[in-house]
């Protein structure tokens, strides 16, 4: 019994090292994804998001991948600013979860300048050492 409460005692620290440089990770591409929202080129963001993405918009368009990449590269979705708050970040397994408040500045393609107040949930999936987005859902804060 003993023996099993040490391995316990040293094995616990390990795992949870382990956890926070994940979710340091997670939160690193999380900020990649922000700032390239803002700045989208078509090789950043295909580096980015998975070709499996699904990417749910706050009005209840959803887009696939191509047509996420089509409308920030063409200015049809277009993000002046971003801040990110109230973040919280669980990894498991090569699958994580991200849930924050989205605030942010528009001017998307023929409208006036507006805002975005969101609450968004995304799903991240780990690609050899990189984590690229799978999923995302916006809601309107009410």
């Amino acid at each position: 019994m003993q023996m099993l409460y040490l391995i316990w005692i040293l094995f616990v620290p390990l795992l949870a090292a382990g956890q926070h440089k994940e979710e340091q990770a997670v939160a690193a591409a999380v900020e990649v994804l922000r700032e390239t929202l803002i700045d989208p080129t078509e090789s950043s963001l295909l580096r980015i998001a998975s070709p499996d993405l699904t990417y749910g918009h706050s009005g209840g368009l959803i887009e696939d991948r191509q047509a996420f990449i089509r409308a920030l590269v063409s200015g049809e979705s277009d993000f002046t600013a971003i801040r990110l708050s109230d973040q919280t970040i669980k990894v498991t397994g090569a699958t994580a979860w991200v849930r924050h408040t989205l605030r942010g500045d528009t001017h998307n393609k023929g409208k006036a300048p507006g805002k975005v107040d969101l609450y968004v949930l995304l799903v991240f999936t780990k690609k050899g050492k990189e984590w690229i987005l799978l999923a995302r859902q916006a809601v309107k804060i009410p």
